[in-house]
């Protein structure tokens, strides 16, 4: 296991450091002149060049980068430019009210997924099954913002059950203190991970089902609520754990999509204004997190699999 884990980690080292050379180059490509962004077009050729050398921006790449990646390496992440204020600093304000808002959706998705793809499966071929199958190809083909903006126009319009916007609390903890304000931008978050979680359940179910054990539990007598949940669930649950972890990057982007339409204030809107005002380390720092999210999930989705089924043995 020590092995195995000093292998990932290896690993994920390189894949991060190759995400942040990949990032640095093509944020530079776009931005070729902080200077010029952060001053305006109507600054002086003599002030933009003034502004890139106090930064080091007129330096080669390489000297640049190596330059940013000592300062990753301190947990310096940089300082934005239109909000004069380190981007360590914003992150860790909106870090936590986007992760609160991704956890809910995620747990209000499985919740949904894990018996809904184990009841698909069960009843395979019945009109239950294809109209949940129906449902889930329809949301999955839906875009996050067009579910969003069909939620809004039926509960807080015309029923007017839940606003339409956000809480605009600071807290972390506001998914929980105000479900009803949050009931929205949940929901939408979790849909399009139903569809995927619910369909790969029912797969993992319906491969499960045909296994020896669960012909011998059914032999012995022991009634189908015990087969289902003491056998079958958590062999089923398997690969639905290794798609939880890839699918961790997913939840951020759908943070930007949905933090935008209810107007939260989190990560995802952070990014979406900084995108609108071309600040150079904020969108850095956001991709590097997407980055480190994906390879930090697919590393715990490995462990989890492993401590879930102890047939697997963990390789270099």
């Amino acid at each position: 296991m020590a092995r195995y884990l000093l292998h990932r980690l290896v690993v994920s080292v390189l894949v991060l450091l190759g995400i942040s050379v990949v990032v640095f180059l093509l944020l530079h490509l776009v931005s070729a002149s902080p200077g010029r962004i952060v001053l305006g077009q109507r600054a002086s050729p003599q002030a933009v060049a003034a502004f890139n050398h106090d930064h080091g921006f007129d330096r080669s790449l390489i000297a640049q980068y190596l330059s940013y990646l000592g300062q990753l390496l301190h947990g310096d992440l940089g300082r934005s430019y239109t909000l004069n204020e380190n981007v360590s600093t914003l992150l860790a304000q909106n870090s936590g009210r986007s992760a609160m808002l991704s956890l809910a959706g995620l747990v209000l998705a499985l919740v949904v997924a894990v018996p809904l793809g184990i009841l698909q499966a069960v009843r395979r071929n019945s009109i239950a099954d294809r109209a949940a199958t129906a449902s889930s190809y329809v949301l999955y083909a839906m875009p996050s913002f067009l579910l969003g903006l069909v939620l809004i126009a039926v509960f807080s319009q015309t029923l007017q059950i839940f606003p339409a916007e956000a809480s605009q609390s600071h807290s972390p903890w506001v998914v929980f203190t105000d479900p009803r304000a949050m009931a929205l931008p949940v929901i939408t978050l979790a849909c399009g991970s139903v569809t995927i979680f619910a369909q790969y359940q029912r797969s993992s179910a319906l491969d499960q089902l045909g296994q020896d054990y669960i012909r011998v539990a059914r032999a012995k007598g022991l009634p189908e609520r015990l087969v289902l949940l003491r056998h079958l669930l958590r062999n089923a649950c398997l690969p639905l754990i290794t798609l939880v972890g890839t699918l961790v990057p997913t939840l951020l982007a759908g943070n930007l999509i949905v933090e935008s339409l209810f107007n939260y204030p989190g990560l995802g809107l952070l990014f979406l204004n900084s995108l609108q005002r071309e600040d150079y380390p904020l969108l850095l720092a956001y991709t590097l997190i997407g980055g480190f999210l994906t390879v930090a999930g697919s590393f715990i989705a490995d462990l989890l699999v492993a401590a879930a089924d102890r047939r697997i043995e963990l390789r270099k």
